[in-house]
């Protein structure tokens, strides 16, 4: 029998660190940096999150990091004046609907258009975007059936109250 580990790492997980890692990177900043402001997040320790890049994540990205590479040396982005990158210009919040919010209202106004965001990270929030409104229309769906469900039942104690 092979039950998932209650600590398995979820897709959505991956892609916050991916992004998250990129992200430092092109910024100038540490990887250990990015696995820590990722183990917050995500509540795990900088260590799993740095076991997880290594052993499974970066080698899939090795393209991207490359890229961010390019673009860090091309921009020279070295921050040390504690902003974390586009993510938070783009005014992110840490809750994840409120920066599915944000980066729609963002999105409809054309301000990723104008803005030095990679086709890479578009289509990854997109994705991530995508995935996170289906989880809320399936939400959404059984709280609307648990309404439909109550109804019924209030029906039913009022008729018999009667």
């Amino acid at each position: 029998m092979n039950a998932a580990r209650q600590d398995a790492w979820t897709e959505d997980e991956d892609i916050l660190l991916a992004e998250t890692v990129l992200r430092y990177i092109r910024d100038g900043k540490t990887q250990l940096e990015a696995f820590k402001d990722v183990a917050q997040q995500l509540s795990r320790t900088s260590a799993a999150c740095g076991f997880r890049w290594n052993a499974s994540i970066r080698k899939q990205y090795t393209n991207e990091i490359e890229l961010a590479k390019e673009d860090r040396k091309k921009h020279n982005k070295p921050q040390a004046n504690g902003h974390h990158g586009q993510a938070e210009g783009m005014g992110l919040e840490a809750n994840p609907i409120d920066s599915a919010i944000t980066i729609l209202e963002k999105m409809r106004t054309g301000y990723l258009d104008n803005n030095a965001f990679s086709i890479y990270e578009k289509e990854v929030t997109i994705k991530r975007l995508e995935k996170e409104n289906e989880v809320l229309k399936q939400q959404l769906d059984r709280y609307e059936q648990a309404w439909r469900e109550m109804g019924k039942l209030w029906s039913w104690v009022s008729e018999s109250d009667k």
